[in-house]
């Protein structure tokens, strides 16, 4: 599925105190993604997140960034909630205004098992009848997909890619050899985890579903590219531009972090939904520090 291949783009979304939507700095993110020609847009990901917003948020922000977006570039919206009727409200939804493809990760409060996370995906990949992506985030889910459970859900219809984290051990191409043995010709295995992704482009993964791009879209491309067609010495050397932010990522979480890249871009303030809280003065301070390197690559 060429949908889910390249370079993913996950922007914030851009609330008031109150959660309501700001489509105006919605669409200066969006802007600048489109404009840098990424491959996608995955709109409402943990990165927008979509684990704070109600229902109507999230189909507010839907409406707000299709019609900003334009058939421009394909759009990959996420659809996790806490109950199957919900999320396949939401797959309906987002198939009738207008997205592309669909990112499903299995939000609970009591943990789930095997079979109930398989039986969630298959009523919403039918409901949603898009391209479905399988979000396996165990970071933020505490669920963490067995290969053989990604190879069962991977012959359902409309399931067609997974959004892998990184792997501890680091064997990218391993891991990806065993799940291509198990899943049908063309399933797309992409990874998210932004400090990773050098070396799992390099290593063929076929995705980068990445934070960064969401406000940096160009850095993010340029590091993409050189890794997808194997000039590991340019990727190396994008990735080392890379690395002080790669560092605040893994000590704050992206998602903290994303808030102050915004707010140093000249981007109306805006803050994390509660009880999240904005980074310190003296940690922005680190965050601006970390982007100097990445001018080189911005227009």
């Amino acid at each position: 599925m060429t949908l889910f291949t390249g370079l993913s783009a996950f922007p914030l979304t851009p609330t008031d105190d109150s959660g309501k939507l700001k489509p105006e700095v919605l669409q200066r993110f969006l802007e600048r993604i489109v404009a840098a020609r990424v491959d996608s847009i995955g709109l409402l990901g943990s990165t927008g997140g979509y684990a704070y917003l109600t229902v109507e948020e999230r189909e507010r922000t839907l409406r707000a960034a299709v019609e900003s977006v334009a058939g421009r570039t394909p759009l990959i919206v996420g659809i996790g909630a806490l109950t199957t009727d919900v999320a396949e409200e939401l797959a309906r939804g987002a198939q009738k205004a207008g997205a592309d493809g669909l990112l499903l990760a299995p939000m609970s409060y009591q943990p789930l098992n095997e079979e109930e996370v398989f039986r969630h995906f298959e009523s919403v990949a039918v409901a949603g009848e898009l391209p479905l992506c399988i979000y396996n985030n165990p970071g933020t889910t505490k669920f963490t997909f067995s290969l053989d459970l990604i190879a069962r859900l991977a012959k359902l219809p409309n399931v067609t890619a997974v959004k892998m984290p990184l792997p501890a051990d680091g064997d990218y191409a391993g891991e990806m050899q065993r799940l291509r043995a198990m899943t049908p010709e063309g399933f797309a295995i992409g990874y998210s985890g932004d400090w990773g992704a050098k070396d799992s482009l390099l290593a063929g993964g076929t995705c980068w579903y990445s934070v960064i791009a969401g406000l940096l879209p160009e850095p993010a491309l340029a590091l993409n590219r050189a890794a997808q067609t194997g000039n590991a010495t340019e990727a190396e050397r994008i990735d080392m531009a890379f690395a002080p932010l790669w560092a605040l990522f893994r000590e704050f979480g992206s998602f903290r972090v994303m808030f102050a890249i915004a707010e140093t871009l000249g981007f109306a303030p805006f803050t994390p939904p509660r009880p999240i809280l904005a980074l310190q003065p003296a940690d922005r301070e680190r965050v601006e520090t970390a982007l100097h390197p990445l001018m080189q690559f911005t227009g």
